[in-house]
């Protein structure tokens, strides 16, 4: 039984719950996010509440149960407020800008990186400090690890794309006899 998927989850005020068919759609002051839902899992809209259940006793739908409960709640608090996530670029000569909808990174490579912004996220750079904003949890999270998985931080001087909270784990280096 999961825990999450059998709680009952409150629809706050300003926020609305629409479902047509397999798609569920949560609009609030920030925007709209719709998602596809399996029917293996039953989504029940009540006045300000959302329950879910099985449909089969299996361990597939038991294990969907407690996933759809956590987007439908991820959802539903991207629509209040949105999800920032930060990154940090480390190193000399390693330089972050945006232009329009596209994001050009200098990696020290022989060529300039440049990568498209998705639709729905909003990105400002800020003297090598990556802001990623935007109300799908999944779509900033995603976007954020692609972006730090071009240049992730090395151990040895810390250069590289790092997490604002994470702390790198340094290694000591050669030692001179």
């Amino acid at each position: 039984m999961s825990r999450i998927g059998k709680q009952e989850i409150t629809i706050p005020a300003g926020v609305e719950v629409t479902r047509s068919g397999a798609t569920l759609s949560v609009k609030g002051p920030k925007g709209t996010i719709s998602k596809i839902f399996r029917d293996d899992i039953t989504i029940t809209l009540g006045d300000k509440v959302i329950n879910l259940t099985t449909v089969r006793n299996d361990k597939f739908s038991k294990s969907l149960w407690g996933t759809y409960a956590s987007h439908i709640k991820n959802m539903i608090a991207g629509v209040q407020n949105p999800y920032v996530k930060k990154l940090i670029l480390e190193g000399v000569g390693f330089k972050s800008d945006v232009k329009g909808k596209e994001l050009h990174l200098a990696l020290g490579f022989s060529h300039p990186v440049v990568v498209k912004i998705p639709e729905g996220l909003t990105v400002t750079a800020e003297k090598n400090n990556l802001t990623f904003t935007g109300i799908d949890k999944e779509m900033v999270g995603a976007f954020t690890a692609e972006v730090r998985a071009m240049k992730k931080p090395e151990p040895y001087k810390g250069k590289g794309f790092r997490y604002d909270t994470e702390v790198i784990r340094r290694k000591q280096g050669k030692k001179t006899a």
